[in-house]
C-alpha cells in the first residue's frame, strides 16, 4: 500500500503541489549530482526526461507527458550493459516520474546511490549530499519515508 502522505491531495492524500514541486525538484537535483559518472555523455531521451520533470514543476508539461518520458529513460536502461549508465536512467525514469506518483522522488535518490556504487565512488558521502539538498518543506517527509522502507 502506498504511502498517503505522498498521494496529493487532489487524489485524496495530503501532499501539496508546492510539496509534489520541492520532491521533484529534489529528485531532479539527486540525479543531476551523478549526471557526470555516465562513460559516454547523457543520452538525449535522458535529458529529454530531465527536462520534462523541470517543466512540470513549473506547470509546463502534463503528468502523460512525464509517464511517457520516464518510459524513454527506462528504455535506455533497458538497451544499456554498464552498471552505471543503468543506475542513472533508472534514476531520472524515477525523478520525471515523481510527477505521476511522488513516491518515485524516494526511487530516484536509491538510484542515484546505486550509481555511486557502482562508480565505486562514496556512498555515505553522497547520501549527506542528497540530505543536505532536501528543502525543507519535504526534508521530515523523506527522512521519516527512508527509514519507514
Amino acid at each position: 500500500m502506498r504511502d498517503k502522505r505522498f498521494v496529493a491531495i487532489h487524489r485524496g492524500g495530503s501532499l501539496s503541489r508546492e510539496e509534489h514541486n520541492q520532491l521533484i525538484k529534489w529528485a531532479h537535483a539527486c540525479v543531476c549530482h551523478v549526471l557526470t559518472l555516465l562513460p559516454r555523455g547523457i543520452d538525449e531521451r535522458l535529458n529529454d526526461a530531465l527536462d520534462v520533470a523541470k517543466a512540470w514543476e513549473n506547470e509546463q508539461a502534463s503528468v502523460g507527458e512525464a509517464r511517457n518520458a520516464s518510459l524513454q529513460a527506462i528504455a535506455v536502461a533497458n538497451e544499456s550493459s554498464d552498471p552505471v549508465s543503468i543506475a542513472i536512467a533508472r534514476s531520472v525514469g524515477h525523478a520525471v516520474a515523481t510527477a505521476h506518483m511522488a513516491d518515485h522522488s524516494l526511487r530516484a535518490a536509491e538510484y542515484a546511490l546505486k550509481a555511486i556504487k557502482a562508480a565505486n565512488k562514496s556512498i555515505e558521502k553522497e547520501r549527506k549530499w542528497q540530505d543536505e539538498h532536501m528543502p525543507p518543506e519535504v526534508r521530515v517527509l523523506l527522512l521519516s519515508a527512508r527509514y519507514k522502507s
